[in-house]
């Protein structure tokens, strides 16, 4: 099966974070690629326990994907990402 995602890999000063914001899954690691990777660890061992518990096509459907030929599809993606300052107080 495969699924689409998008990783972001934050730096936050002596570990880096991977998240995946269309399944809301996140990991760490020393490095850029072991976050990287340790992120798709995660999916993978989380999609495989919620095969087994037949839960995930409904969470797959919850977080906006659809299934087309074998795969599941995000039906939403990012458009822009921005940096800006805000004044808040």
């Amino acid at each position: 099966m495969q699924l689409q995602i998008t990783i972001e890999v934050w730096d936050k000063g002596k570990w880096f974070v991977a998240t995946c914001p269309e399944l809301d899954f996140m990991a760490q690691g020393p490095t850029r690629e072991q976050a990287r990777l340790n992120l798709l660890e995660v999916i993978n061992i989380q999609c495989q326990e919620m095969t087994a518990m037949h839960t995930l096509n409904d969470y797959l459907s919850e977080c906006g994907y659809v299934r087309q030929n074998g795969s599941f599809i995000a039906q939403s993606q990012m458009v822009a990402l921005e940096r800006q300052a805000v004044q808040v107080a």
